[in-house]
């Protein structure tokens, strides 16, 4: 059985391009771990998925983002 297809949430709301500084919406993206979410479960297109990849890995190396979140080490 298939899935219905989603639409990509970045090409709906008209962006063209992820931004690393905006961080209430990449953490849209986020597991509660601080994960990146699969495009399958945020039903992202692969060119926003790659954009999103690079912006939180971005994000994180400045510290605007964490790793790993509720760590208590």
């Amino acid at each position: 059985m298939r899935r219905p297809a989603k639409t990509c949430p970045v090409c709906e709301s008209g962006a063209r391009v992820l931004d690393y500084k905006d961080e209430r919406t990449l953490s849209r993206f986020l597991t509660d771990r601080g994960k990146i979410l699969p495009s399958r479960l945020s039903g992202m297109c692969a060119r926003h998925q790659r954009q999103l990849a690079t912006a939180v890995k971005r994000a994180r190396q400045l510290a605007l983002l964490p790793y790993i979140r509720g760590y208590a080490g």
